[in-house]
């Protein structure tokens, strides 16, 4: 429709002003829907959601009316990390023994996570599947983890590593369960909320019957208005939204610089940005409370900077996933989705359950988006079950991440070679094995809960 208007072959600065102009017109009508059909405040869909919908109907993957560049999917990646930077710059002081006694239990739950789903996953292919589909290549049970834990990056890095030894059928298996996965995060975790709000396991969020009208259109009346922060500067000097998203940006520019320090140093290790920019957020903030200058940092104001980044983030995210992938193994990638959904089920709730101390069904929707679909999935269903981010997960998981990146990009970088060499089955059974040793560890440092947590 606006094709004849803006050009969409090349990529300027223009281009940039498009996306995010037409972004927060697609969030103005999403937020229009959330306000006008009941439906959609019955399923707690958040604005960013829709407009990340409507943005994948109508935008090059799906009607093309929507000029959209190439580089929306890049903005996501851009926005994790500003996200993960407002998030250090807004905590709160913590003792160093504190941190550990917090990041242990979600590091083991992120670790076996990953480690559980691989394994499984894989094993599954290749002993089950094979069974049925003798034809079926060896790593066709990876190709569940490579689109449900991986998404579409990891899926076009291994699709890419076996398309070189010798398999080009795996880049479009990759990326299939990528694309299903996406959609599995999202209307499976809106279920899981709605039966979670319905056996009040939630502790942000009642059952909807019980909510207060602002909560389900989400408009609030002006007694009930909140400020959004405190003014720390005079604006005669510098404005004080520009002067906390100085430092958000700067942050999350440290944390990209550090990460291709990394990179640069190690170029076996590459971190990601988000967690690098979580760290260097934290020092900023450590510096800060030293020199006295954090007392000019207002944590609302921080914390409303990275709300504004997340819903850009859910929006861009969901409006650029590809749709386009062709599914040539109908109905073996059915039974492998499928054993995929109960086995990421059972694994998130039942070790989420037992792994968090506080708040463990927001810890859980979080890790069913992630583990199914993308971070940003993940991001889109705890704001729904945990609108101010008061359960501090992502806290969290930014800072869990950090041991749990090199065992997933050695995973990335030798399950092709595994597989190709013959190796498959150590290499399979040795993720279970570590995850066993995770758990028993974890029973031993007193993480283990063998009750039901308490909600808060």
């Amino acid at each position: 429709m606006f094709g004849t208007l803006i050009d969409t072959t090349t990529f300027t600065p223009w281009s940039f002003f498009t996306d995010l102009g037409l972004i927060f017109f697609l969030l103005l009508i999403g937020k229009l829907i959330r306000v006008k059909i009941k439906l959609v405040q019955q399923l707690f869909i958040p604005p960013s959601l829709i407009a990340g919908i409507l943005g994948l109907a109508f935008g090059p993957n799906g009607l093309g009316w929507l000029p959209f560049s190439n580089n929306l999917g890049t903005y996501a990646s851009v926005m994790i990390a500003l996200v993960f930077a407002s998030l250090a710059l807004s905590s709160p002081k913590i003792k160093i023994k504190e941190v550990a006694s917090k990041v242990g239990p979600m590091w083991v739950f992120s670790q076996i996570g990953m480690l559980i789903q691989w394994g499984l996953a894989g094993l599954f292919g290749l002993f089950v599947m094979k069974a049925i589909w003798p034809s079926l290549n060896d790593a066709f049970g990876v190709m569940l983890s490579t689109g449900f834990y991986g998404g579409h990056g990891t899926a076009a890095a291994i699709g890419g590593a076996f398309n070189n030894l010798g398999w080009d059928e795996a880049t479009s298996l990759g990326m299939t369960t990528a694309t299903v996965g996406v959609i599995c995060a999202v209307l499976g975790g809106l279920v899981l909320i709605k039966i979670a709000t319905k056996k009040h396991v939630t502790s942000f969020v009642t059952d909807f019957k019980d909510l207060p009208d602002e909560l389900r259109h989400g408009l609030l009346p002006e007694e009930k208005r909140d400020s959004v922060g405190a003014s720390t500067t005079s604006s005669i000097s510098i404005e004080a939204l520009t002067f906390h998203m100085g430092f958000v940006f700067v942050a999350a520019f440290l944390g990209y610089v550090l990460s291709l320090l990394v990179k640069h140093w190690y170029p076996e290790l590459e971190l990601p940005v988000f967690s690098c920019a979580f760290v260097t957020g934290l020092i900023i903030k450590s510096i800060g409370n030293r020199c006295k200058y954090s007392d000019y940092i207002d944590c609302n104001l921080t914390q409303r900077v990275g709300s504004f980044f997340t819903d850009l983030l859910v929006a861009c995210g969901v409006a650029a996933i590809n749709l386009g992938v062709v599914v040539k193994y109908a109905v073996p990638l059915i039974v492998l989705i499928a054993f995929g959904i109960v086995l990421v089920l059972a694994i998130t709730f039942y070790f989420g359950r037992h792994l968090s101390k506080t708040y463990w069904f927001e810890r859980s929707i979080f890790a069913w988006g992630w583990w199914t679909g993308t971070m940003a999935m993940g991001i889109a269903l705890i704001r729904i079950v945990d609108p101010k981010m008061q359960s501090k997960a992502m806290d969290d998981y930014a800072l869990a991440y950090l041991p749990v990146a090199p065992v997933e990009i050695l995973l990335i970088t030798f399950v092709p070679i595994a597989f190709t060499a013959g190796w498959s089955l150590w290499l399979l059974l040795g993720c279970l094995v570590l995850s066993a040793i995770l758990l028993g560890f974890a029973a031993s440092m007193g993480w283990w809960r063998s009750s039901t947590c308490d909600r808060k």
